[in-house]
């Protein structure tokens, strides 16, 4: 896992519509959430997905973008957003390289739940790690509003 201090590294992933998205392109002013989770239609990847969802007007408030990371595929994306109205960017690492980079391959080829924050200058500022649970998550998230 990444910590405080360390230089988040640069990828290129595609989103839900195929198109390639980068870090740098993704970063704000503000600073970027950046959460990789196992997988869509999963009870508790729904269930934060849709937490992050609700929390997402005020991180925006205060300049904070979004974005998920998962092993699925682009077109499994695209149905996850349209059912749960996410409407920030999901990007498909099926070969799981950037879950690696950013430290959450987990055992058996498994994803752990991580979410970072990323400052405009690529350095982690923060980040939470628990597999099966949302509340550290939340707690993370949660500090970031206004």
């Amino acid at each position: 896992m990444l910590r405080p201090g360390d230089t988040a590294p640069d990828f290129s992933l595609p989103d839900s519509a195929g198109q390639a998205r980068s870090l740098e392109s993704l970063l704000s002013p503000d600073g970027l959430v950046l959460f990789f989770y196992p997988g869509d239609f999963t009870p508790v990847c729904t269930r934060e997905a849709c937490m992050i969802r609700d929390l997402r007007p005020e991180l925006e408030t205060r300049g904070r973008a979004v974005v998920g990371v998962s092993p699925d595929d682009s077109d499994t994306h695209r149905r996850f957003r349209e059912r749960y109205a996410l409407e920030y960017p999901l990007l498909s690492d099926p070969e799981k390289r950037v879950i690696s980079l950013y430290g959450a391959a987990g055992p058996f080829g498994l994803v752990r739940r991580t979410t970072y924050l990323i400052g405009p200058d690529r350095k982690i500022l923060d980040a939470a790690r628990a597999d099966l649970r949302l509340g550290p998550h939340a707690r993370l998230l949660r500090r970031l509003q206004p």
